[in-house]
Order: C-alpha cells, then sequence, then structure tokens
C-alpha cells in the first residue's frame, strides 16, 4: 500500500505543470476546430507549435533557434498569417525533446509568447499549393545595379520644392512626387493639357530605353510618380484610372523590398514580393482589373534568403517551409507610365471608367446657408422617399408600441395631426380619434390614400392647418431629416402652433446612442439574412448586417495564450509594432471607411482619394454604431421601386414584382442616400425648450431613438 501512495505522488503535477498542459490541450483543440489539424498523444517525429506562427509575429529564425536547441530540424513549415508551425525532425528522440519545450517562452518585441507543442503524424510541406501570378504581371528581378540605384535616389531631391519642373506632396502614408504631369489626387487623374516643364529626369532615361530594348515596353513613358515609403506606410488597394494612362505600367522598387497585394474583383489575392532594385511590369488584366497596394506595416511574410546564395531571391510565397518575417525599410517606387489620349476601350469594362454612366456625385458639404440646406434635403430626403416610397411602406408596417400608447391615451373625438406621416401606420391605431396625416412625398400620401386614410402633401416646415386646432401632434422619425439647428426647432415650432393649450406632441428622432444602459437597439442586432433595411425600427430591414470590426476577422484559425490575449490569432496575422495591421494582404486605410456612393466600397477604378474636406457627409455602414451626427444613410432599393407599386401598395415587396425569367436575370438593386442628423442624449430636450410656450413633460429612449412629449402651455 505504502509503494501505490508513493507511485501516486510521483504522477502529481504542481498547479503550473497541470495549467500549462490544460493550455496545451486547449490549442490542440483550437487547431483541429479551425484548421482540421489532429494532434495525437504517442510520440512522432513531428509537432505543431501553437502560438509559434507568422501570424502572431514570431520570425523563422527565431522559432528556429529554439527548435535547433534539441536537435536537427529536417522541415519547418509556417504558413503566411497563421499562429503556429509545423517541424519535423530528424528522429523521434529529438522530437520528444522538442516537445519538452512546452511552455517555452519567446521574447517578441515588447511582448512575450508562449509556446505549446503537440504531437502530430505527418507535416505536408505542400499542403498548400502554388498560387499563380495575375495575368499579364511580370517580375524582374536585379534590373538596375546597385550602382544605379543610388543615382536614381539621388535625383529624387525631396527638399526641393520647384513647382515649376515637379509636384511634390506629403499625403498621410507615403510622400510623393510627379514628373511630366501631376496626378491629381481630388479627380484621380491627370490634366494632359498641363505638363509639367520640366518633363522626366535625365537619369530615368537610360533605364527606360533598356525597358525597350528588353521588350517591356513598346513607347516611352512621359509621366512618373514617385512613392517614399518609411517603415509602416502604405498605399490602400486600387487600379490606376484607365482614362488617364495607357495599358502598359513600370514600377521600380528601390531601396527595400516590400509586399505587394494584388486582389481579384471576385476574392482571389495573390501577394507579390518585390524585391530591391526589382522591376514590375503590369498589363492586361494585372493592370485592368486587379486591385494593387500595399498594406501598412511594420514586417512582411517573405522567403527566407539562404546565406549562402544571397542572390536567390524569390517573390513566391507557396513554399511555406521557407517563409519567414522581414522588417521593412525605407522603399522608393518610381512608376512610369503613358498619358492616354484617347478614351479606354479595354477589355474590361466593369472596372473601366471610359466605359461606365457618369459616377454619382460626390458626398454633399453640410449645409453653409438656407439655401444649401434646401438643395440638401431635396436631393438626400425628399427625392429619395420620392423614388423608395413603395419599397419603404413595405417595411413599415408594425407601428411602435410607446407611439401606440399615446396615440390611445387620446380622448374619443381628439383631432390628430401625424406631420411626417409616411405611409400613414398610425392613422388608424385610434379609430376614435379624428386623424389627418401629412407627408412631403406624394407617393407615400398616395398610398396613405388607397389605405383610406386622410393626408395631403405638406412640408413639415409649413402645415396648411390652422392655429390651436389640434388635441395633439405627432413627428416619428422626421426631424432627424432636417439638415440645421434652426431648420430642426422651426419644426418643433410649427407643431406647437398647430396644438390647442393644453394639447400635446410625441416627437422620435434617430439617436446616436444606439447602445443605451447597456441594451443594443434592434437596429444593431438584426442580421443582414432578415432583408432589407430601412430607418431605425424593428422593420428596419434593408440594410448590410456586417459589423465594420468582424468584416476583416478570418476565423480559420485560432491559438491564444494568456500573454497573446490581444492577438488575432484566426489567421490575420499581426506584427508586435504594428497589432491593429491586418497582415493578410487586405489593407484597408481609414480613408477607406467611407463608402462609395454607389452602395459598393471602392470603385475599383479609381485610386482612392487622400484628402477630403472634415465638412464632407460620410456615408454610414448599416447595421453599425454611429461614428457621426451628420450622415448618410444607404437605402437599398428592392422591387422597383415607384413602379412596383402599382401592383399593390402597402404589401409586402415580394409580392410586387414577378420573377424574372432564365432570359430576364435581375438588375442591380439601386442605392438611395438619406440625410440625417442623429441626436445626442439632452440635444432633443434643448431643441424643444428653446421653444416658447412649451412645457416637457417626459422624455425617453426607445429603441435607439430619442423621444419627448410636449405640453403647449400656451404661454407664446
Amino acid at each position: 500500500m505504502e509503494s501505490c501512495c508513493e507511485n501516486v505522488k510521483a504522477v502529481r503535477r504542481s498547479k503550473e505543470e497541470k495549467k500549462l498542459l490544460r493550455k496545451q490541450i486547449k490549442a490542440s483543440h483550437t487547431l483541429l476546430k479551425h484548421e482540421g489539424i489532429s494532434t495525437v498523444s504517442q510520440p512522432t517525429k513531428s509537432l505543431v507549435v501553437a502560438n509559434g506562427g507568422l501570424g502572431n509575429g514570431v520570425s523563422r529564425e527565431q522559432l528556429q533557434d529554439v527548435l535547433g536547441e534539441v536537435g536537427e530540424v529536417e522541415i519547418l513549415v509556417m504558413p503566411p498569417h497563421k499562429p503556429y508551425a509545423l517541424v519535423t525532425y530528424r528522429s523521434e528522440v529529438s522530437a520528444q525533446r522538442g516537445h519538452a519545450l512546452n511552455g517555452r517562452q519567446l521574447q517578441r518585441g515588447d511582448q512575450i509568447v508562449t509556446l505549446y507543442l503537440s504531437y502530430v503524424n505527418t507535416v505536408d510541406s505542400e499542403l498548400w499549393g502554388c498560387v499563380d501570378l495575375p495575368p499579364g504581371l511580370v517580375l524582374v528581378e536585379e534590373f538596375v545595379s546597385p550602382e544605379e540605384e543610388a543615382l536614381l535616389l539621388d535625383a529624387i531631391d525631396w527638399t526641393s520644392h520647384d513647382e515649376d519642373v515637379t509636384v511634390q506632396k506629403v499625403l498621410k502614408h507615403r510622400r510623393v512626387k510627379h514628373f511630366g504631369y501631376e496626378f491629381r489626387y481630388d479627380n484621380n487623374n491627370v490634366d494632359k493639357d498641363k505638363p509639367l516643364p520640366g518633363g522626366l529626369p535625365q537619369v530615368c532615361v537610360p533605364v527606360l530605353e533598356r525597358c525597350v530594348r528588353d521588350r517591356h515596353t513598346e513607347v516611352m513613358p512621359d509621366q512618373l510618380t514617385v512613392n517614399q515609403y518609411q517603415s509602416g506606410q502604405g498605399i490602400p488597394p486600387h487600379v490606376d484610372t484607365h482614362s488617364a494612362f495607357e495599358d502598359l505600367i513600370l514600377s521600380l522598387s528601390l531601396g527595400a523590398k516590400t509586399v505587394m497585394d494584388f486582389r481579384h474583383p471576385e476574392g482571389r489575392s495573390v501577394a507579390v514580393v518585390l524585391p530591391r532594385r526589382s522591376l514590375l511590369v503590369m498589363k492586361g488584366e494585372s493592370r485592368y482589373l486587379w486591385t494593387h497596394g500595399i498594406t501598412p506595416r511594420k514586417f512582411d511574410v517573405v522567403p527566407a534568403c539562404d546565406p549562402k546564395s544571397p542572390a536567390a531571391v524569390t517573390s513566391d510565397l507557396s513554399n511555406h517551409s521557407n517563409l519567414t518575417l522581414s522588417r521593412r525599410g525605407t522603399r522608393t517606387s518610381l512608376t512610369f507610365r503613358k498619358v492616354r489620349r484617347t478614351p479606354c476601350d479595354c477589355g474590361y469594362p466593369s472596372a473601366c471608367d471610359s466605359q461606365q454612366p457618369p459616377a454619382p456625385p460626390s458626398p454633399p458639404f453640410l449645409p453653409r446657408s438656407q439655401t444649401d440646406a434646401c438643395r440638401l434635403e431635396a436631393e438626400f430626403v425628399h427625392r429619395v422617399y420620392e423614388e423608395i416610397a413603395c419599397h419603404f411602406s413595405s417595411t413599415r408596417h408594425s407601428p411602435w408600441p410607446r407611439v401606440c400608447h399615446f396615440l390611445s391615451s387620446l380622448e374619443p373625438g381628439s383631432i390628430l395631426a401625424d406631420v411626417g406621416c409616411g405611409n400613414g401606420k398610425y392613422l388608424g391605431v385610434n379609430p376614435d380619434v379624428i386623424a389627418v396625416g401629412c407627408d412631403r412625398s406624394s407617393a407615400l400620401v398616395q398610398i396613405c390614400s388607397e389605405r383610406g386614410f386622410q393626408a395631403f402633401v405638406s412640408d413639415a416646415l409649413n402645415v396648411p392647418l390652422r392655429s390651436d386646432t389640434c388635441d395633439a401632434c405627432i413627428s416619428i422619425a422626421v426631424i432627424h431629416h432636417l439638415s440645421t439647428q434652426k431648420r430642426r426647432q422651426a419644426v418643433v415650432e410649427e407643431l406647437v402652433r398647430l396644438l390647442r393649450p393644453g394639447g400635446r406632441a410625441l416627437i422620435y428622432v434617430w439617436a446616436v446612442e444606439q447602445e443605451y444602459n447597456k441594451q443594443k437597439s434592434k437596429y444593431l442586432k438584426e442580421t443582414r439574412q432578415q432583408g432589407p433595411t430601412g430607418d431605425n425600427t424593428a422593420q428596419d430591414l434593408s440594410g448590410t448586417a456586417t459589423d465594420a470590426h468582424n468584416t476583416a476577422q478570418d476565423l480559420s484559425g485560432i491559438a491564444t495564450d494568456t500573454h497573446n490575449t490581444a492577438q488575432d490569432l484566426s489567421g490575420i496575422a499581426t506584427d508586435a509594432h504594428n497589432t491593429a495591421q491586418d497582415l493578410s494582404g487586405i489593407a484597408t486605410d481609414a480613408h477607406n471607411t467611407a463608402q462609395d456612393l454607389s452602395g459598393i466600397a471602392t470603385d475599383c477604378t479609381k485610386v482612392h482619394r487622400e484628402t477630403e474636406s472634415p465638412a464632407k457627409l460620410s456615408v454610414h455602414t448599416n447595421r453599425t454604431a454611429f461614428n457621426s451626427q451628420d450622415l448618410l444613410v444607404p437605402w437599398h432599393l428592392k422591387g422597383g421601386g415607384r413602379g412596383g407599386c402599382n401592383q399593390g401598395r402597402g404589401g409586402g415587396s415580394k409580392n410586387t414584382l414577378d420573377p424574372p425569367t432564365e432570359a430576364q436575370a435581375p438588375a442591380p438593386s439601386p442605392v438611395f442616400h438619406r440625410y440625417y442628423h442623429v441626436f445626442q442624449k439632452g440635444e432633443l430636450e434643448e431643441l424643444c425648450v428653446r421653444v416658447r410656450g412649451v412645457a416637457i413633460q417626459r422624455s425617453y429612449h426607445d429603441q435607439g431613438n430619442w423621444c419627448v412629449i410636449l405640453k403647449k402651455t400656451g404661454d407664446r
């Protein structure tokens, strides 16, 4: 018995050992769930190293040093952007020693990562296949000599600001110089009638003549853009404007290597290493259709260089047994292009600005005058509701309970005015009152009439009813469409004018605070599968339900440790100096959060605008929290707009149109943008107290709306 007790004590683990074992088991389960990697309990020659991948900032050299301490490594596979690695030792004994490294900590910058190792049966270094370059893309390594590189870099004088010869700008993520012609970032084009007198630098001529001689181009370029990127800087994904430049684009990389990300519109992406002194040739599909960009980050995933063969540089990232991390240096790119003199007639009309209808107008500015406000509301409120009236009405069938409670509290025979009545869903809530509605949209008023309600066309600022005649007024989701404080206050004054002394008004406006008292509104909770979105109601079903922070997450692989809780270990790598950056090669820039007015993010025919006026309205992403008070909210029209109303007003949009035939593909749904001023807490009450002769009886927050009940005191 005593011997048995001694054996039990021998296998007892300390608290630290138990904790380490739990984390090792958890890491194994996570790898199986998200990566399909099965671990085994019996010793083998191969191991999976959780938290030891390029995806969480561990370099090949750093990991190889640790693993090599216990034996000879035969294969080390480090998939790009994954937070794990796979290793095969020369012998099983070495692998057992490697397994004992479980819990080993590595210093990664100013952070520590802990390695968790488990046995696997085999390691397949060819598990991920080779990725082809985009069609038309050619990379020529060592195109210029180190001496030529030095001459070219010296010729780019960043201290000179001679606007007669060149144009120099400092952009958010880089600085640029233009020779030959200035590239205009405000319109993503060049002024073909205003060449810069200096032309291209003479030092570039021998390089361009070699390009012609080697048949990389048939014509001499006449425009040069020089970009200088410091470590951590990049450029958003873009396609060089078709109408601005001819087919061929030549880009010379000097000073340091980087990784350029190419993405097809259908989603396929290719990361290409651009070595120092290499020439990138883009033509055809790679130039016209694929976007290219550089993700802002301080480290790149690149092929590891063999110290015995320093010239053996490759741009192929498909060999996952030979990848490591490379710290970026200062890179200067020289991009040569030929200015186009005729419209582009390429074979990619979907991405060609020469073959597209005129682009939608840029987002408007906040109004600076009464005239500006009228124009803004006419374009982005009144016209929009005329166009979307039928679809809008089909999403407005359930009255809000607290509005119904207010209406039900009215005495029989009371006169009710619904200012901004929409499709009239509140006009029939209380059949014992005399209800009349008005709306700026004639199409919505027509729907009210067809439903048997009394309504007329009127602006909320000037309702053609006598003063002091209404027992109650309601204004539900209307005032937030007025674009100045003065105009919003004028609507409240108009409601009060209509009320008799003692009469009450109920006002609802959209709130900035869509999460209030730890409760999210239904607007944030709704999912994209539930259909189309409207304003801010539970039936607001026409938008896209994508959380802005979730779109960048790759749920393919997660392996966390307690020292790395902030890491995104799902397959999107971050480095220690740039933890917010997505190393998967999907580059997003802060300017890209502003959506294209067409409802499609980032028109691939245009380089992203580098600067915007602070007074310009942004386009809101549906189903997300608001980042400004004045914005444009997309409405994705379904059912054919007003035309669909002829087949049954007020009904569901699914019944308004016949299904498309095989010969008739459904057309893309148009996108309209409605202006909103979303109210902060207390703002609506402050607006109301400015109006004479009223008292606020109650104010509250209701499902993402700020609401007040006013009573007319008669003291005006």
